[in-house]
């Protein structure tokens, strides 16, 4: 008995909810003065664009720390003597390489795609197939 009043009170806390979110999003805008939406338009856009700027600036500066680690770990590899531990240590290389290759892709697109796409949350990529795990190729099964 207690879990179903729980339940039922946990639907409609949530029904309330969405309720008070979608009246929000239906109330029209109130402007105070006209083309005072262009200007918040306006305003918007240019916070937009100076996020992008900064995303693209940081994801840059991620992909030179992340070379120089890499370019360490190279040197690294090529002073073990032991087969065994440095087929691991290539392996990591290996993996680092191609993980840095697809973020500077990333950031190649990033910048030619302005700053329209700043604005989409990491939840949001998923949904355009930019998140998560790539899908493995048809002829192949998925690991279980």
């Amino acid at each position: 008995m207690k879990r179903m009043s729980f339940l039922l009170s946990l639907i409609l806390i949530l029904a309330s909810l969405v309720w008070a979110q979608d009246a929000s999003t239906q109330a029209p805008p109130s402007t105070a003065e006209p083309g005072s939406g262009d200007q918040m338009r306006s305003e918007h856009r240019q916070k937009m664009m100076e996020m992008h700027k900064h995303e693209v600036e940081a994801m840059r500066a991620d992909l030179e720390k992340m070379k120089s680690s890499l370019l360490q770990m190279k040197t690294n590899v090529a002073k073990i003597s032991d087969p065994a531990e440095k087929g691991r240590w290539q392996s990591n290389v290996d993996m680092w390489e191609v993980l840095i290759g697809h973020m500077e892709q990333m950031s190649k697109h990033m910048e030619h795609m302005g700053p329209g796409m700043a604005g989409m949350g990491p939840g949001m990529m998923h949904d355009h197939g930019m998140g998560g795990p790539p899908s493995p190729p048809p002829d192949q099964k998925k690991p279980q």
